[in-house]
């Protein structure tokens, strides 16, 4: 990225030094270093976004391409977006699915679940 060396990050060391003093240097260095995490840390979000998109730019030209070829002999790419396709959809409608009913088999209910009279 730069192209600084040893004997450069020593002479910006001592030209901090010379400029803050000796108890305003720990700060900024701990300020700029925080500032320079903030930034990777937005440059790594974008980059985790973008690829996203076009992960799923591409599996939409695939499900394309699949609803194209009335879903038979799809390539193998093909085949494998729209399976993974399809475990999302199962994914996303997963928590509405009727729940089953309850494990035990008897239906009495226990002295416990009675209402006081």
């Amino acid at each position: 990225m730069f192209d600084i060396g040893f004997w450069e990050l020593i002479l910006i060391a001592i030209i901090g030094l010379v400029v803050l003093g000796p108890e305003r240097l720990p700060v900024a260095i701990r300020t700029v270093k925080s500032w320079i995490n903030s930034v990777k840390r937005f440059s790594d979000g974008v980059k985790t976004e973008l690829n996203e998109e076009l992960r799923i730019q591409e599996l939409h030209q695939n499900l394309k391409k699949a609803e194209q070829a009335n879903m038979e002999n799809l390539a193998p790419d093909v085949a494998k977006s729209v399976e993974s396709l399809q475990e999302a959809a199962q994914m996303v409608n997963q928590p509405y699915a009727k729940k089953p009913a309850s494990d035990s088999s008897d239906n009495s209910e226990s002295s416990d679940d009675k209402p006081a009279k």
